[in-house]
């Protein structure tokens, strides 16, 4: 018996236990392995015409013997190489291959530049399921096979055998199933598809085994078929991906398939994006814009990410670092061979060749977000209606830091185009003199456009975007301003355009001074200051802010979890200076003070009901309001 040169037990419990997140990924390492063999033989055989290039892995399994066995007809080992390999954990043969290549000064292309297994840890996930693990190899043109055998930190042996061709055998002594993993399951026809299909599909050499078919006899009549139970060698694996497929090979119906079964969606998704990239990065990717969003999509329990492919091996289901939160709503692909793996190939270093590739992705789903808006409008508005909030609060997010990059993005309701415009189509179509970009808030559109502040703005030609989600108002004051024109809402804008409204504006306002503290006095803290407006048309008051913080702004911190309503806008009431409810004010003041103080009461109770708030007494409001009945 001879024992592994590390630290033995303790370094394989980590291989095992540590490193390797769940047990079922030993088939795709040793897959992988047998993949990288290969490819090392098909290197030869660029320059050597004796060798089978008919390469293929094969999987076979014994139940009564519980044994799984993973083949290949790569290029082998020699009993060195054994030794070396597998008998000096974090030993990569892989590695070593490259090495030797580039010290050559061979070029790094093709085959070779595919090899992905550089760690030599790889193999050691065998015993994550296996108690005895044996190999059997043969070097291609060596003449002697040995075979290698170990039960794990103790030791392993290698000695002589005889073994037919080329290549490496594998062959898995499960472990008895537990409660917490039923190793059986490894030994399933269904378990080992799903496994392949999953992780290795992409491998690009056939991975066959034998299969259970049920088959029509031959000769049965058609009325009564007979079927009859067969076995046959089937492969379990694509082999070419279809973003590695030329994009003239690729049709559009082929893109919306293999986006509805890799993410299993029922819709064809808006947009497909077939692209190869090469620059500071080289990678192959597949992305897709979904027509719809998960249910759980805004919650803290929705994971995005892309699938992360290294010369056609999954190492990552989602990848996350790949997209910034802002596009979190993008499913695809990336298959790029300019990757570090860190040691068990599941989770990406954090380096240079990350932060690159995700860069390239950002710009490249950007690019595309932009032609989608100029020639593809109808299909843009779709995703900005099922993923704008996740835009939005992009633009918000940080601080403000994204919001150059992604403020062309964005889109909200016109209440002039009755449909969503950007903020570019709403500058450019300004009228000359307008200096700001006007904007209402209001939990849906209806009741934006049901706003008393609005009125006058529609009567004086200006367009309005409606801001309904609660988000909107502070992606407002984030942006401060687009192209030039500030964000003004409509609560505090002043649309006496004339100098003869704003001058009898101010006459009418010196005129019911007297008046208009009387009734701030009646009000108290509920409102910061009563005031007329000409901004009225049909209503008698509205309610506008006085600070910072919005009425819209308080109605979100307060619907937040664990919100305990202390947060408040200050609230200015808004008197319409046109209304007939003025002079009746007016003559209340100067007769009867006390209903004049119901009067108020009911003026400021209706304005907060337009705004969505309730009475702030609902037994004083409707006192009051029955009183002046």
């Amino acid at each position: 018996m001879k024992q592994f040169k590390t630290e033995s037990k303790r370094i394989l419990d980590l291989m095992i236990n540590s490193i390797y997140t769940n047990k079922e990924i030993f088939l795709r390492e040793l897959i992988s392995n047998a993949s990288d063999a290969i490819d090392k033989l098909r290197f030869i055989s660029l320059t050597d015409g004796k060798v089978n290039t008919d390469f293929k892995i094969v999987l076979s399994r014994d139940e009564e013997a519980r044994t799984l066995t993973i083949e290949d007809n790569g290029i082998g080992m020699t009993e060195e190489e054994l030794e070396k390999n597998l008998g000096t954990i974090a030993e990569s043969g892989t590695l070593a291959f490259k090495k030797a290549t580039a010290e050559k000064g061979e070029k790094a292309e093709g085959d070779e530049s595919r090899l992905i297994g550089q760690f030599g840890v790889g193999f050691y996930s065998a015993f994550m399921v296996a108690d005895k693990v044996e190999v059997y190899s043969k070097k291609y043109g060596e003449e002697k096979a040995f075979k290698w055998v170990s039960k794990g930190a103790e030791g392993y042996t290698v000695e002589e055998t005889e073994k037919a061709g080329n290549g490496t055998k594998i062959v898995l002594y499960l472990k008895p199933d537990t409660d917490d993993c039923k190793y059986s399951d490894f030994l399933k026809e269904y378990k080992l598809t799903s496994l392949v299909k999953e992780y290795s599909d992409y491998i690009r050499y056939p991975i066959e085994t034998e299969v259970t078919r049920s088959e029509r006899k031959e000769g049965s009549p058609d009325d009564k078929p007979e079927y009859e139970t067969v076995k046959k060698t089937e492969v379990l694996n694509s082999m070419v991906p279809i973003w590695k497929k030329p994009k003239k090979d690729v049709a559009d119906k082929d893109l919306n398939e293999f986006y509805k079964n890799q993410f299993h969606d029922y819709q064809d998704p808006l947009k497909s994006i077939y692209a190869k990239i090469e620059g500071s990065v080289t990678y192959d990717t597949l992305l897709f814009f979904p027509a719809r969003a998960p249910y759980d999509y805004y919650s803290k329990d929705y994971k995005k990410g892309l699938k992360l492919y290294c010369n056609g091996v999954m190492v990552m289901e989602k990848c996350e670092e790949l997209l910034p939160d802002y596009f979190g709503f993008v499913k695809g692909i990336v298959d790029s061979a300019d990757l570090s793996l860190n040691i068990s190939r599941e989770i990406l270093q954090q380096d240079r060749q990350v932060k690159a590739l995700a860069l390239s992705i950002e710009k490249k789903i950007s690019s595309e977000l932009k032609k989608m808006m100029d020639e593809d409008r109808e299909n843009y508005e779709k995703l900005f209606k099922e993923f704008g909030l996740a835009i939005k609060f992009g633009v918000y997010a940080g601080f403000g830091m994204n919001k150059d990059k992604l403020q062309d993005f964005l889109m909200f309701y016109s209440s002039k185009k009755e449909k969503l415009v950007s903020l570019k189509e709403y500058v450019d179509e300004m009228p000359e003199g307008q200096e700001f970009i006007y904007y209402a808030s209001g939990e849906s559109y209806d009741k934006i456009a049901a706003l008393p502040q609005i009125e006058k703005a529609k009567e004086k030609g200006y367009e309005i975007l409606y801001f309904k989600d609660g988000v909107d108002e502070f992606l407002a004051k984030i942006l401060t301003e687009y192209n030039g024109k500030k964000f003004k809402s409509v609560s505090e804008a002043d649309f006496t355009s004339s100098k003869e409204e704003q001058d009898e504006l101010k006459e009418k306002a010196e005129k019911y001074k007297d008046l208009l503290k009387e009734i701030k006095e009646d009000l108290g803290d509920k409102v910061k200051e009563v005031r007329l407006t000409a901004n009225l048309k049909t209503y008698p008051a509205c309610l506008a802010s006085g600070g910072d913080i919005s009425i819209e702004m308080e109605k979100v911190f307060n619907s937040m979890p664990n919100a305990d309503g202390s947060i408040k806008a200050d609230k200015v009431l808004e008197i319409s200076s046109e209304h007939r409810i003025l002079s009746r004010l007016e003559e209340l003041y100067n007769t009867d003070k006390d209903k004049l103080k119901k009067y108020a009461l009911v003026l400021y109770g209706g304005a907060r009901l337009l705004e969505g708030l309730a009475p702030e007494s609902a037994g004083e409001f409707v006192t009051a309001l029955t009183d002046i009945i």
